[in-house]
């Protein structure tokens, strides 16, 4: 068992996410940006850009769990799971078998999880709710 899996909640399977020294963390929802954003120089004209559901569809009647099929571009994701710890800083990074299917999403230094951009490649990627995505690879104090 990791020993970061403690600090995080909402771990959908944690003798799956937590084996060996990290934790992944699994996909809830995607978004598709809809509208932009603002981001201003003092921070008054910051704005939040438009998001929507990204649709998802089960591969045959009788699967429990659906797909999202994200063609080539960039995306938000939510987690499943939240940050329990808010005096350590966590390291995430994109899980490899991710990444060897051409989607990634930047490293990340955080105290609580964010929506987070995640870009698609090549011909696309298909994902299932609850993926593994990203995991936590390290922590220190905030």
């Amino acid at each position: 068992m990791s020993p970061y899996s403690t600090h995080i909640d909402g771990l959908v399977h944690e003798p799956t996410q937590s084996e060996g020294s990290s934790v992944d963390l699994t996909v809830a929802e995607v978004y598709e940006v809809t509208g932009p954003g603002r981001v201003d120089f003092g921070g008054g004209e910051l704005e939040a850009a438009a998001t929507e559901p990204h649709e998802r569809e089960k591969r045959s009647p009788d699967d429990e769990y659906e797909w999202w099929s994200l063609d080539p571009g960039t995306y938000l994701v939510d987690y499943n799971e939240s940050i329990a710890e808010a005096d350590l800083r966590f390291t995430v990074q994109t899980r490899d078998a991710l990444l060897e299917r051409g989607a990634f999403h930047p490293t990340l230094r955080v105290t609580a999880l964010p929506r987070v951009p995640l870009s698609v490649g090549g011909a696309g990627i298909r994902l299932k709710e609850n993926a593994r995505i990203s995991t936590v690879v390290d922590a220190d104090p905030a």
